[in-house]
């Protein structure tokens, strides 16, 4: 339930911030100022470590619930 909750919020980010659709990275590129190529080369590392991290919480739930049972959200 909350492990879904937590993966669909992190698809959506990633969603608005990767293309074809990434409406967030072309406001920062219109009001940058530059182009979509210019600023994809440098970000393929950041989108990697977005999907491993995504890979990761997707597949060991405990990273995600962690925190939540060390808050007492969780028994």
């Amino acid at each position: 339930d909350r492990r879904q909750r937590q993966m669909c919020i992190r698809d959506r980010c990633i969603g608005t911030i990767t293309p074809p659709v990434g409406t967030t990275l072309f406001v920062g590129v219109k009001v940058g100022g530059t182009t979509i190529e210019k600023v994809i080369k440098p970000l393929l590392w950041y989108f990697a470590a977005i999907f491993a991290v995504l890979m990761l919480v997707t597949y060991v739930p405990q990273i995600s619930l962690w925190l939540p049972s060390v808050m007492g959200y969780i028994k």
